[in-house]
């Protein structure tokens, strides 16, 4: 006899207060150095173009390139190790990312650092994928979101802590030894997963590319990684453009620019801890506040830019409202895709770097249409209301069983719609 929404609830939620397996926090200090690598150039590009002797737009083409990597590099990976031991497959992503930044140290010229860094996204972008896998198959299906939370908390304290010390250590021992660092956060890294990461088993029945990826014929996968990358792109569509807003403005001296961009870090950390907790109960509520909130702070820092005290108190719930529905974005695509747990991962890592490469370019295009910086949060805030809308859209095809197109008959779905049913 089918269980009722009661009855399949009931276990989720107390297994959402089982103690996480400390492999989990393992992958959550492995992103702590993927996401340092990844972010730190922001205050590296001038030190970089002196050094590489090229223009700051083309040291640019560095972070570019390390989004581009991550969102093509986390479907293709996931889909060539996906007949590897996930654990094998960590440990041969961290050690070459951590070469990558050996390399990237030791680069002699443009070329190679653009080489490494390249390299360095490509690992990153698998280590995500396989890693968030590793984390869903580790823990009950009612602790997803925590999970992903403690992985996406590694991102939050990388933004808090790592890049604002890559930064010092760029200004004060040359940008190498930014380099450098990340190197031995990844080898850190790499002793916790090979000493901590247990060995999963090779499923019974060999996981198949074909079966995967029939995952993108199911319309609630694809409105996830739409949502995904919206929700993502409108917060830094007009974070990327923070700094000039703070100085030019909102005329706060510019030695304060790092400090509000901390305060965003710290925002993300704290929504990331809260959404990770309440989003296992009530997914889509998660995402439609969290979603909604992003909406309503970016319009408030677009009319209220010329006001330093609405910038910096508005920088900090940014960074809340955009890392709170983190978790439940993530674990969103792992109820939908159950039947391909690893290309799961790699579509909503793909999904989240869409959105940070879409958004800043979106940003770009508004000031270069001479909108003024401001108005970087009036398209972010276009962005999230479009994501708000396409949120609304889930939740009422969820609630059909008969929206399930491919696969339905997953456990994984079935909790899916336990949990949209409890949204509200």
């Amino acid at each position: 006899m089918p269980s009722t929404s009661a009855e399949r609830t009931a276990p989720e939620t107390a297994s959402s207060s089982t103690r996480m397996p400390l492999a989990v926090y393992i992958l959550g200090l492995s992103v702590f150095a993927l996401g340092t690598s990844e972010f730190m150039l922001s205050g590296l590009l001038p030190p970089i173009a002196d050094d590489m002797n090229v223009s700051i737009p083309r040291a640019g083409l560095l972070i570019s390139a390390f989004a581009i990597g991550m969102v093509v590099g986390a479907p293709l990976l996931a889909v060539a190790t996906l007949k590897l031991p996930r654990k094998t497959t960590l440990v041969t992503l961290i050690t070459l990312f951590g070469l990558g930044q050996v390399a990237g140290a030791l680069a002699p010229n443009y070329a190679v650092l653009f080489a490494s860094r390249v390299v360095s996204a490509l690992a990153c972008a698998g280590f995500w994928a396989v890693g968030a896998a590793v984390a869903i198959a580790m823990v009950p299906v009612g602790s997803r979101a925590r999970a992903m939370a403690v992985m996406i908390g590694g991102l939050s304290i990388a933004n808090v802590l790592g890049v604002p010390a890559g930064a010092f250590l760029g200004e004060h021992l040359g940008w190498r030894s930014a380099f450098w660092a990340v190197g031995v956060a990844s080898a850190i890294a790499l002793v916790g997963v090979v000493t901590r990461i247990p060995h999963i088993p090779v499923p019974a029945t060999k996981p198949r590319l074909k079966r995967e990826l029939v995952i993108y014929r199911d319309r609630q996968v694809l409105l996830a990684i739409v949502i995904t990358a919206l929700a993502a792109g409108g917060v830094f569509c007009a974070f990327s453009y923070l700094a000039p807003v703070i100085t030019d403005v909102a005329g706060i001296d510019a030695r304060w620019v790092s400090a509000i961009l901390g305060l965003f870090g710290i925002g993300a950390l704290i929504g990331t801890t809260i959404g990770g907790r309440v989003a296992d109960a009530h997914l889509f509520g998660v995402l439609l506040s969290g979603v909604t909130a992003s909406t309503v702070f970016l319009a408030a820092l677009a009319l209220f830019a010329s006001s330093p005290v609405a910038v910096i108190v508005l920088s900090f719930l940014l960074g809340v409202s955009a890392f709170y529905t983190a978790p439940a974005l993530n674990a969103r695509m792992f109820n939908v895709a159950g039947a391909a747990p690893t290309l799961a991962g790699a579509t909503t890592t793909a999904a989240f770097n869409l959105g940070n490469t879409a958004g800043p370019w979106f940003g770009g295009t508004v000031i270069d249409a001479d909108l003024g910086f401001a108005s970087t949060a009036w398209a972010g805030a276009a962005m999230t209301a479009v994501a708000l809308g396409t949120v609304a859209l889930a939740l009422r095809l969820s609630r059909r069983p008969s929206s399930s197109h491919v696969v339905a008959s997953s456990p994984a779905r079935q909790d899916d719609l336990v949990a949209c049913r409890t949204a509200d």
